[in-house]
């Protein structure tokens, strides 16, 4: 009866083992897998990301230049005279202020 009861506990020793052994196999493959699928949606991400930047990069060189143009002193000069009615003054009408 010691030998069945010996050979009954290894068998259940194997099996733990493998199931153990399994286990660690499955779950190895699900970190694994997840891992992968993060690395996946993380470079999307990035990409996402990028094209925004550019995007936003070619907004703010699109309104430096419009800036530049409100500023210019052509234009200015042109506002002046034509809606506001404004002229150069003449030597006479200039004061110096020290």
């Amino acid at each position: 009866m010691s030998r069945g009861a010996g050979k009954r506990k290894s068998t259940f020793g194997m099996f733990l083992l493998w199931m153990v052994m399994i286990t660690l196999f499955i779950g190895e493959l699900l970190l694994s897998t997840w891992s992968r699928v993060q690395c996946t949606q993380t470079g999307y991400e990035i990409s996402r990301e990028t094209r925004q930047y550019e995007s936003l990069a070619a907004l703010q060189k699109n309104l430096k230049i419009e800036l530049a143009y409100l500023k210019s002193p052509e234009r200015i000069s042109a506002i002046a005279a034509q809606q506001l009615g404004l002229v150069m003054p003449d030597p006479g009408q200039m004061l110096v202020v020290p």
